[in-house]
């Protein structure tokens, strides 16, 4: 008796399936897997010191700063490890709305015994940014490697590389500043266990050349000073952070930025954030991204000088700025209005020479 087409159709079935069981686990793969919105990124915060009212310019006041873990604990916001930020960006995952990192740069006493109770209680993960040389000698009112120690062990804490003596790295020579990421790594391997995957500018001043010196050490990422929202297509080398203290502490500001989403750039000039006086000002330019709308309603503001923006086409801005910038560090922030209240915010350090 033959079987039925029917018949024969389920057995071609079994018989197929039991072949693929049998070389190896079945796997479904999406045809088109939904890339991530270009604006998909994060927000990471940037913490000094906590509750040293001696140093109120890089300190956040102890009730500023519960107000903040409270909001971020509100249900409103996703706060994940800043490690694994970077590896949805590498990877090209989606990560949840409203994304935020928490980061503490300089590893001072006062995060141990004031900042790490409180971030432990609520359960919310942090980046501490260590410059080894104060911890090798104990200086007062830093951490030491032992109490580093014991907050790495939770599984809460990673910690990267800030260098050895929080030097201003953008005028080392290029061995200098290659001497200091590799020491620091190398003192935060001997102590912690691990070699850092990710690394701080210290006062978050880079050059091309710093960030070309960062990527041949191998980090995964790099992080600045510089206001904004992190896209997932910015340069992994020289991300934003918001600082926060006490003057920009407030709950209002801090809603704000925590809310803000990446205006997402391509193409931006200079290419070196580091200026001679024959570049100062800059020709500042980016172009944005297709899908994000609303750019006239974009502006940019820098201290000090008044910006002027000309648009060329439809994505292309150019900034010029009425005068010079002084030496030392130079903010420009530019915003606009983006879906549902959220400011869509772009941020960028130059570091000027005398």
């Amino acid at each position: 008796m033959k079987p039925s087409a029917a018949l024969f159709s389920i057995l071609v079935a079994v018989f197929l399936f039991v072949l693929a069981f049998a070389a190896g686990p079945l796997r479904v793969t999406p045809a088109h897997a939904a890339a991530p919105p270009p604006d998909n990124g994060a927000v990471i915060v940037m913490y000094h010191r906590f509750g040293e009212t001696d140093y109120p310019s890089t300190s956040i006041r102890l009730d500023q700063f519960e107000a903040h873990i409270a909001e971020l604990t509100s249900g409103r916001y996703t706060v994940l490890p800043l490690p694994e930020i970077i590896a949805a960006f590498a990877e090209g995952r989606v990560l949840p709305e409203r994304t935020v990192a928490i980061t503490v740069d300089d590893a001072y006493l006062s995060v141990y015994a004031e900042a790490w109770p409180r971030l432990r209680a609520a359960g919310l993960p942090f980046t501490v940014f260590a410059a080894t040389r104060p911890l090798d000698l104990d200086l007062p009112g830093y951490m030491s490697w032992a109490q580093l120690r014991e907050m790495v062990a939770s599984g809460l804490v990673t910690v990267g590389n800030h260098g050895v003596t929080h030097a201003h790295m953008v005028r080392q020579s290029a061995a200098e500043a290659r001497a200091e990421i590799a020491e620091a790594t190398r003192r935060i391997e001997t102590e912690l266990g691990q070699a850092p995957s990710l690394f701080a500018y210290p006062y978050g001043e880079y050059s091309l050349a710093l960030r070309n010196l960062v990527a041949a050490a191998g980090f995964a990422a790099a992080f600045g000073q510089h206001s904004g929202a992190a896209a997932r297509i910015a340069d992994r080398l020289s991300l934003p952070r918001y600082p926060l203290n006490e003057t920009y502490g407030d709950l209002d500001r801090f809603r704000l930025v925590a809310n803000s989403l990446p205006l997402p750039v391509t193409d931006i000039t200079p290419a070196d954030p580091l200026l001679d006086p024959a570049g100062n000002p800059p020709p500042y330019g980016f172009t944005v991204v297709e899908g994000i709308t609303g750019l006239r309603a974009l502006g940019c503001f820098a201290r000090g000088a008044k910006a002027t923006i000309e648009r060329l086409g439809e994505r292309r801005i150019e900034v010029r700025f009425s005068q010079p910038f002084p030496p030392g560090r130079a903010r420009v922030n530019c915003t606009m209005p983006g879906p549902d209240g959220r400011w869509r915010w772009l941020g960028i350090q130059f570091y000027v020479l005398p």
